[in-house]
């Protein structure tokens, strides 16, 4: 399979390994399309002289997503859920953040505990690791932190604007405060911190739940449906597949600056709502169909125009991404077709 191909390349990445030899790894949100994806990089490495713990609430979705693991003693399942303080007996060297509400349908339906599982599930992570020899923390922002925008390309010391003051503003809000809870904690415990910005990423490992756009594309197509697009498709994006997003993430763990934030974005991937429809459409030989939403379902949706990311700061780590958004969106749909 041509992502199992992808994820074999990524865990062959040259990085400095061997920080990560003999280490506890936590990775909360493992379920999540990033966080798996991540967990396959890491499994996949070897030698595999390091333990991968899985956080999650639902042991029989982590039994599920993980089974080929389920054997392996470098593997381990931690139920946990972030809003709740963090209770265990193992060192966590390292500890990587994804856990967090980033549904669109929940921004308006359930907007507190985006709030509370973004910067609560953050201090509850902080505040073990602060005590219990953590040796380096990446959070998983997000790039909606830049907020709407001025039409420029973003780089990591544009601040952005958000209108606090509205519900959607729950989730750029929250990775913004948590964003702060991290240099904070860093500073005030002497924990080496680092963050990361993805853009809009897009991979075989999303949910049931997932109602952002390319999830909903790819359901159609699996389906046999035609494309349903819910606005005109002017929204232009950086896009990055979710292999080259986790290899993004262990270039900024292994080598990322203290106290600095990473964007992750694959700039050749920059496409408006309506092209990537049309791609998604075409893989799966379906036409794309114009449904505009309901005022319910608008108060959900990124009002952003134009969000694009610089990675120039990234690829100083080293990091890299080749290879064709199509072929990778293949490579996605065929990993879902099984």
């Amino acid at each position: 399979m041509p992502y199992a191909d992808d994820v074999k390349r990524a865990a062959e990445s040259l990085l400095p390994w061997e920080k990560l030899s003999g280490k506890n790894i936590l990775i909360t949100g493992a379920t999540g399309m990033i966080g798996s994806t991540l967990i396959d990089v890491l499994m996949s490495h070897a030698p595999l002289d390091f333990h991968v713990y899985a956080s999650g609430r639902n042991e029989s979705k982590v039994a599920a997503v993980f089974s080929k693991y389920a054997r392996n003693p470098h593997f381990h399942f931690v139920r946990y859920d972030v809003r709740e303080p963090l209770e265990s007996d193992v060192c966590f060297h390292y500890m990587i953040a994804g856990a967090g509400v980033a549904s669109p349908q929940l921004y308006s339906t359930d907007p507190v505990s985006v709030i509370k599982s973004n910067l609560w599930g953050v201090d509850n992570l902080l505040s073990y690791g602060a005590k219990n020899g953590l040796e380096k923390f990446l959070y998983i922002s997000s790039g909606e932190i830049y907020g709407e925008g001025d039409g420029r390309v973003f780089s990591e010391d544009y601040s952005g604007y958000v209108n606090c003051a509205t519900l959607r503003a729950c989730y750029p809000s929250a990775k913004r405060a948590t964003e702060s809870l991290c240099i904070a904690y860093g500073h005030q415990f002497s924990i080496d911190v680092s963050i990361a910005r993805p853009c809009h990423v897009y991979g075989p490992h999303f949910t049931d739940s997932d109602k952002r756009v390319y999830a909903q594309f790819i359901r159609n197509v699996l389906r046999k449906e035609d494309i349903v697009m819910k606005s005109t498709g002017s929204q232009y994006r950086s896009w990055c597949y979710a292999v080259d997003c986790a290899t993004a993430l262990l270039f900024i763990l292994l080598k990322g600056e203290n106290g600095e934030a990473y964007n992750i974005a694959d700039e050749s991937s920059n496409i408006t709502i309506k092209e990537l429809a049309e791609m998604v459409a075409g893989i799966g030989n379906r036409k794309v169909v114009i449904d505009l939403p309901d005022e319910a379902e608008k108060q959900g949706f990124n009002i952003v125009t134009k969000s694009l990311y610089s990675t120039e700061k990234l690829r100083s780590l080293g990091w890299t991404c080749n290879g064709s958004m199509l072929d990778k969106m293949k490579s996605t749909i065929e990993a879902l077709q099984g």
